[in-house]
């Protein structure tokens, strides 16, 4: 970054914490300046009163942070204890007969599971999984539908020490294998299959598919029935689960491990490359998820929180199977699609389950918006009290609707920075306190020292100079290593300020109020004419248009710019003929000659029905970015939603 990234996107609306919120709120004012304090005083000392207060030890640690082989930090690593105990067994006394988790499938069953329930479901599965071999250290890895089954299987892989992997249920049978092979898994736990825009996805037969090309490490493979539908059964090797938990016990001791015993293995992919294993701890990882449940997602004991993630993302880690739990939590876990049997699904299950607190992906909004305000207004969501947005920074149109329409303007939006290798949140607002701005993830949270630097790593004081996102201090949920690869560990997170801060892949900004804006990912920033901008603030445009739903941006090479905008939209009414819409071109590049500067007018924009996104909502932008430079699709596109919408995309359709 030889200039640092220009900010062209004004945004200027702001709003208060509502005081009927605020006055209730978990985290006060007060309070918030106190965490803020104590961190900045004393860093490690902050995060051990933290872990003393929050997590139950076996064995209670002495030593906090331990930098003696950075950047390979360990916290707590001389105390022991269990996470699945901590999101279950520990509860029992207090709460016992409260619902933990109410689950929904994508064909209207439902399923309410209390604290007592799913702890003796976990302690049968667990067994299940001794039987199978598996013990303290052992690697299994989950392919699993987003239903209870999955949340229990990965309690119970805690409860024993297993080490899970848990493998998004979209993934193809050679992804799905390359990631046993890494993590060298001895079991694989899957499902008959799972529902999904009302098909059923065979999820057995991947595994089948992905073990005849590899895998000779798997010794077994666990078998839950969910959606009925046939499936092969490999003699020796294949168990339904249903069969073996009439053979095991109720109870099964839950297994104390160092803090430092990974609790899970991630797996990121990318355009080239094998697939990194972010490996978290057990002990830091837990802390953040708890803390940061409570402090900005307000958790309290009458609510039903519902993040609409899988469980094969980290957000589904954090805060649907781990993080929720531990704060003793109920959670609403769905099977399905957003839009079956249409378009109010989530709204209709808000209302059903009496949903307090809401946390999804700024591209679900978009799709519901796009939808139209009837289906939100079908239905009651006064049992909506706070609005959570994560993945990507969310757009402030779309914030807007989500504000109006679902939250009624008395919900307070907590829009969320993080990342898989973050654990938790990093940059968040404190809902009761902080006054949030559409498309800003406001501040860092107390013992997180986020900052944007320039090349050199100096911190840039000019406001809304674009920069690289750095954290300088180490936190307890951060990765440890990529599994099996320290020095693509250092290489990919470490690589530059001699290695002293955490180097995010975002650029970002940070504002007059000490407000951070996220810019985008450092690789799609596009220099236009000697000019560095961020794509993000360029689809933040184009959607404030009141004809644009969806919007992204990539660049494309230009003998005389050097860099020019390609544009793909999806429009709120019908997709024009050919994918081309001279008329509405023009309207679009003015728009955003208008909203940001004549220098951010897109050079060519092309619709389409919807963009090509994974199942958790993520715009694939790398295949975007070949389509606009007529590039042939290279990578990993197993994890598409829709892969007929490249066709369509290339003009094919």
């Amino acid at each position: 970054m030889k200039e640092n990234i220009e900010s062209v996107l004004q945004e200027n609306r702001r709003f208060e914490p509502k005081q009927n919120f605020a006055t209730q709120a978990r985290i006060q004012a007060d309070t918030l300046d106190d965490l803020y304090q104590r961190a900045e005083a004393d860093h490690e000392g902050f995060w051990a009163d933290l872990a003393r207060q929050h997590l139950s030890w076996d064995t209670p640690f002495s030593k906090v942070l331990d930098d003696s082989q950075a950047p390979h930090y360990q916290w707590f690593n001389d105390g022991e204890l269990n996470v699945s105990r901590n999101c279950l067994d520990r509860h029992l006394q207090e709460r016992g007969d409260k619902t933990a988790l109410i689950f929904e499938g994508e064909g209207g069953d439902t399923l309410h599971l209390s604290y007592r329930e799913l702890h003796r479901e976990v302690c049968r599965f667990a067994n299940v999984l001794k039987n199978a071999g598996l013990s303290s250290g052992d690697r299994a890895v989950l392919y699993m539908p987003m239903t209870h089954q999955a949340i229990i299987a990965m309690q119970a892989c805690a409860r024993i020490g297993v080490v899970q992997s848990v493998v998004f249920g979209g993934f193809s049978a050679e992804a799905l294998k390359d990631r046993i092979e890494d993590s060298q898994a001895k079991v694989v736990i899957t499902a008959d299959g799972g529902t999904r825009g009302g098909n059923i996805v065979r999820l057995k037969d991947t595994v089948d598919n992905a073990l005849q090309q590899g895998g000779a490490c798997v010794d077994t493979v666990l078998t839950f029935k969910r959606a009925g539908n046939d499936c092969a059964m490999q003699e020796g090797r294949d168990v339904w689960v249903e069969g073996a938990l009439t053979h095991v016990d109720e109870k099964c001791e839950a297994v104390p491990v160092n803090a430092e015993h990974p609790l899970f293995l991630l797996y990121t992919s990318g355009s080239t490359g094998r697939p990194k294993g972010i490996q978290h701890s057990s002990a830091g990882y837990l802390l953040n998820a708890i803390v940061t449940n409570q402090w900005v997602f307000d958790l309290k004991e009458d609510d039903i929180f519902w993040c609409t993630a899988d469980v094969g993302w980290i957000t589904g880690h954090s805060y649907v199977t781990f993080g929720p739990l531990a704060c003793g939590g109920t959670v609403v876990v769905y099977e399905g699609a957003p839009t079956v049997p249409d378009a109010g699904r989530f709204w209709k299950m808000v209302q059903d389950h009496r949903v307090s607190i809401f946390y999804t992906a700024p591209t679900a909004i978009r799709a519901l918006m796009k939808a139209g305000d009837d289906y939100p207004q079908q239905y009651d969501l006064s049992s909506l009290r706070l609005l959570g947005t994560v993945g990507e920074p969310i757009n402030p149109e779309a914030w807007m609707w989500y504000h109006r329409v679902i939250g009624a303007e008395q919900c307070p939006i907590v829009d969320t920075w993080w990342q898989t290798e973050t654990g938790s949140h990093m940059i968040a607002p404190m809902p009761g306190v902080t006054a949030t701005k559409p498309g800003s993830c406001t501040r860092p949270l107390p013992g997180i020292a986020a900052d944007v630097v320039d090349e050199e790593g100096n911190s840039i004081t000019t406001p809304n100079q674009g920069g690289y996102l750095v954290i300088k201090k180490p936190w307890p949920s951060m990765l440890r290593t990529v599994w099996g690869d320290d020095q693509r560990y250092k290489d990919t997170y470490w690589p530059m300020f001699d290695g002293k801060y955490y180097l995010a892949g975002d650029s970002a900004r940070i504002d007059e109020d000490g407000y951070f804006w996220i810019m985008g990912r450092i690789d799609d920033v596009v220099n236009v004419s000697g000019h560095r901008l961020g794509t993000m603030e360029v689809e933040s445009a184009l959607v404030a248009h009141e004809a644009v739903a969806e919007a992204a941006v990539v660049g494309v090479p230009h003998e005389v710019k050097g860099e020019s905008l390609a544009c793909f939209v999806v429009l709120k009414g019908d997709r024009p003929e050919g994918g081309i819409d001279d008329a509405m071109t023009q309207t679009l590049r003015a728009w955003v000659g208008e909203q940001i500067g004549a220098i951010a007018k897109p050079d060519s924009i092309r619709y389409a029905d919807n963009l090509p996104k994974t199942r958790s909502g993520k715009i694939m932008r790398r295949l975007l970015r070949a389509i606009a430079r007529g590039e042939e699709i290279q990578g990993d596109t197993s994890t598409l939603e829709n892969a007929g919408i490249l066709d369509q995309l290339k003009g094919e359709q």
